[in-house]
């Protein structure tokens, strides 16, 4: 199979660098091995696991917790991709196991999201910490959101908080519903997961699984009058249905690329690393956004001193026509109220 000397150096530097980042030969790689890296560079070298050179670098005096320009520091490119050797290299070399990126993840948390099984307990044999003080992504956090239920479970075993919050506090159990791992949920509800943990914009489980109209789920993180409640609103009044696979312009270029090997019969191997760090990127931006709670609500009650049993409540979303008003009976009424009907669109 010929492949034009064009496609080639354009193949490289996309899946090295996004087109144009900066140049391929001048800044992805270094081609003196005593030359320490740029963030770039190293990234791109330990993704693609070449532990000769991350032992130059080091011999050549790079600090042991430099961090790369996507995942982190070497030790945590090892946990990423599930490279113990690299790990263990890179601790060997001073680095802090329980360091954590610009993004507040440790070595340990990536290697959750990727299911690393091997790298998750070679870490914790090594001193990571499970749990850690404050809102953080946890490892666990990951497990559960990439699905890794075996993984998720050992986790819990070893002690893992069940009822972690991360930055924005969003709890484990919202990660679940997040991407309707309905297994995962039940789980981790008989397990003694808090149902009603709210994170900073207001919203918990039961709010992430009627936007996603996921009703098992809603039933499952609900009790009876809780979950009647929330079927008996529009569904449009939940917000927009959760996505876990945004996308960006340089996921849109990486995807472009990949189609392009696999049409040509080349490896992917390299590309799909990439495409995994710029999911993991995009995913954890949509959760650490400073938004403002996708829907707000006003409580409205009518009541007079003089007409104690001619009271009204009704729930008005912002923007959004006011829903019919339903009676509430008076204290003294001991028939069976007249309840609203359910809105049929579930």
């Amino acid at each position: 199979m010929q492949v034009s000397k064009h496609m080639t150096r354009w193949s490289l530097a996309m899946i090295i660098g996004i087109a144009g980042i900066v140049p391929v030969q001048a800044a992805i790689w270094a081609s003196d091995e005593g030359q320490l890296p740029t963030p770039t560079a190293l990234s791109t070298q330990l993704e693609l696991g070449d532990l000769a050179q991350a032992k130059a670098w080091l011999a050549a005096g790079l600090p042991p917790d430099f961090m790369g320009s996507r995942i982190g520091s070497g030790l945590m490119i090892g946990a990423w991709e599930g490279h113990v050797a690299l790990m263990e290299l890179f601790l060997a070399s001073g680095a802090d196991i329980n360091r954590v990126n610009a993004n507040g993840e440790s070595a340990l948390a990536l290697a959750a999201w990727r299911g690393q099984t091997a790298a998750v307990d070679w870490l914790l044999a090594h001193g990571a910490q499970l749990n850690t003080a404050g809102r953080r992504w946890s490892a666990l956090h990951y497990a559960v959101f990439a699905g890794h239920e075996a993984l998720a479970n050992d986790l819990l075993a070893r002690g893992a908080d069940i009822n972690a919050q991360s930055p924005n506090g969003s709890s484990v159990l919202m990660m679940a519903v997040y991407e309707g791992r309905e297994t995962l949920a039940r789980q981790l509800i008989e397990k003694g997961a808090d149902r009603r943990l709210k994170n900073d914009w207001g919203e918990g489980a039961l709010d992430w699984a009627m936007r996603g109209n996921r009703l098992n789920i809603a039933r499952l993180v609900s009790d009876p009058q809780e979950f009647n409640t929330a079927v008996s609103q529009p569904r449009d009044s939940w917000g927009a249905a959760p996505r876990s696979v945004f996308m960006s312009k340089a996921l849109e270029d990486l995807l472009t690329m990949r189609q392009a090997l696999a049409e040509r019969k080349m490896s992917t191997e390299v590309i799909d690393r990439r495409i995994a760090a710029e999911r993991m990127r995009i995913v954890r931006a949509e959760f650490d956004r400073p938004a403002t709670p996708q829907k707000a609500v006003t409580l409205e009650v009518s009541a007079s001193r003089s007409k104690a049993d001619q009271q009204s409540i009704r729930i008005v979303p912002t923007g959004k026509a006011a829903p019919p008003v339903y009676q509430v009976p008076p204290a003294t009424y001991f028939g069976k109220p007249r309840m609203p009907v359910p809105t049929r669109n579930y």
